[in-house]
């Protein structure tokens, strides 16, 4: 046995569900308006995890273009029966108000890494999709029910409809088998067969502070539905020093030697705000199951652990922090875009060996066409740095690195051309739709040649820096407010986020120009001790992938 550490998913790695196929675990979450869809992992001890792909590769499996901030792919639910991986998902187009739109989908692969099927529709009568493969043959669909009258309890209930894998049809009509426990705002629905029982798991509470885990069980598939005595298995809610709060939308595995795990979504705040800047992640906790009685946290409590008994090996931590020279035919798969795969004309890694190539398009505001890549915020200590070789001749054109969260909150450092042609550092900060230069200007650079960037991340607060050449970092405005980048600010405003921070690279150019930039000689460094001012540059850890 050993020690696993949560999270064991860090960063936007939220709605975990996990399976085992013979010595293989894996698990799938959503990825939202973020290209590749649908992020797998996989683990051999439930301690080491490397991602291994994504399901959702083609433009004929997802369109993105014109999705809102935290839509696009919700809770995706993977599963393994008859040699084949199956894996449903909803595709979500708008969400504010009583409006749920949305489209559940199913496909298969032979091998978790693909290729994935052309998606088939399933329905569109709520959110949170999972199929059940029951022991008789006969396959089930569970869904979230949306209900869209505004004076209506919107959150209706599971539904539950028999699926024909043979003529991909849904038969006969949906039933509402489970309509929610006391605690409410009932989703993402998870069924198990377990000592002649059906179990029922599903996310109850909402995805803040009252977020949680229920079970209920039934000796029908039909129902009805008892919930557990012990109701919630899981929550943070009444903790408020627990380190892993949001606790909730979990899912069920079963090792080797009928040991249970609970993988579920988790957050970590930070701060006098308990904001997440991290966003919404993915931890594990040992269940005991007992011979026809309920499944409970092995430990006691309701409430999750940060350190977590599992069957694997000494712990080999989750790190995906790297360096990226571009030097390989493809971008790393720890890259992602946003709603659109990438295409020759706006990404290049070919046109200049060595660097990535952007082309600009629409600005960071934008739900279409960006040209952006960015990986996951993983520390809440970082030192991000890259070099960027960009010439604008306009104020229409700029090129730079930001701390990502959508359209409406992000804090970007952007090279771009004064009125006179000359070329400058400007920042652009967005706070909820609100949008602003904390420099009070731009700051001049050299008018050619490449310059260096550079980002320090200590838990609230971001500082910006250019390097010039041979020359010591300076500072290009404040320290920046990074609790800004998190669903809980997002909600302040009124709007509801469900993602995480990304750090990227991006070009935008209004003047259509095509004028590329390039940048070279990538680095996410973690900062495990607190930052103070400037750092030196051989502090650190760096790991190349």
């Amino acid at each position: 046995m050993a020690l696993v550490s949560n999270p064991i998913l860090p960063g936007f790695h939220p709605d975990p569900c996990i399976i085992r196929r013979d010595e293989d675990y894996y698990i799938a979450t959503s990825t939202f308006e973020w290209w590749p869809g649908v992020r797998i992992h996989h683990s051999r001890d439930l301690v080491n995890w490397k991602l291994v792909g994504h399901a959702l590769t083609r433009r004929s499996q997802l369109d993105l273009r014109g999705t809102p901030p935290s839509g696009g792919v919700w809770a995706p639910a993977l599963s393994y029966a008859d040699g084949v991986f199956w894996l449903a998902y909803s595709d979500v187009k708008a969400f504010n108000g009583c409006a749920k739109d949305v489209r559940n989908y199913l496909v298969t692969a032979r091998e978790v890494t693909g290729p994935w099927s052309d998606p088939v529709t399933l329905n569109c009568s709520g959110f949170d999709p999972s199929l059940f493969h029951d022991d008789d043959g006969r396959k089930w669909l569970l869904n979230q029910i949306w209900d869209p009258r505004p004076d209506s309890r919107q959150f209706a209930g599971i539904a539950l409809q028999e699926y024909c894998a043979r003529t991909q049809r849904l038969l006969g009509g949906a039933l509402n088998i489970f309509r929610g426990s006391a605690l409410g705002i009932t989703e993402g629905p998870h069924l198990y067969k377990r000592d002649g029982f059906y179990y029922l798991l599903t996310a109850e509470g909402g995805t803040g502070e009252a977020h949680a885990v229920t079970v209920a069980r039934s000796r029908s598939i039909t129902g009805p539905y008892e919930v557990s005595p012990q109701n919630p298995l899981l929550t943070s809610l009444h903790q408020p020093t627990a380190p892993l709060q949001k606790a909730g939308h979990g899912s069920l595995v079963c090792t080797r030697d009928s040991k249970w795990y609970l993988a579920h979504l988790c957050s970590r705040p930070i701060g006098v705000h308990r904001r997440c800047i991290l966003g919404r992640e993915t931890a594990i906790q040992a269940i005991d199951w007992p011979v026809g009685g309920w499944p409970q946290l092995a430990h006691g409590g309701r409430t999750p652990e940060v350190v977590v008994e599992v069957p694997g090996p000494a712990a080999d931590p989750y790190l995906p922090v790297f360096s990226d020279d571009f030097s390989a035919p493809s971008l790393n798969p720890h890259w992602n875009l946003l709603r659109t795969p990438a295409e020759p004309s706006w990404l290049s890694l070919s046109e200049r060996p060595g660097a990535l190539r952007l082309r600009g398009r629409q600005t960071l505001l934008s739900c279409f066409d960006q040209s952006l890549v960015g990986i996951r915020l993983l520390h809440s200590q970082c030192r991000i740095s890259v070099k960027l070789d960009f010439a604008p001749t306009s104020f229409q054109q700029s090129a730079g690195l930001a701390f990502y969260y959508n359209t409406t909150n992000f804090h970007a450092l952007l090279l771009t051309a004064r009125d006179d042609g000359a070329r400058e550092l400007r920042l652009l900060c967005g706070d909820n739709g609100s949008y602003s230069n904390p420099a009070n200007g731009g700051v001049r650079v050299s008018d050619e040649g490449v310059i260096e960037l550079r980002a320090e991340l200590d838990g609230e607060s971001l500082q910006f820096f250019h390097v010039p050449q041979g020359d010591s970092p300076l500072p290009v405005g404040p320290p920046l407010d990074a609790t800004l980048l998190s669903d809980d600010r997002i909600i302040e405003g009124g709007n509801w986020g469900f993602t995480g921070c990304f750090i990227t690279l991006s070009a935008q150019d209004s003047s259509d120009s095509g004028l590329p930039a390039d940048f070279t000689v990538f680095k996410y460094q973690s900062m495990p001790e607190r930052l103070s001012g400037l750092i030196e540059a051989n502090r650190g850890e760096t790991v190349t992938l």
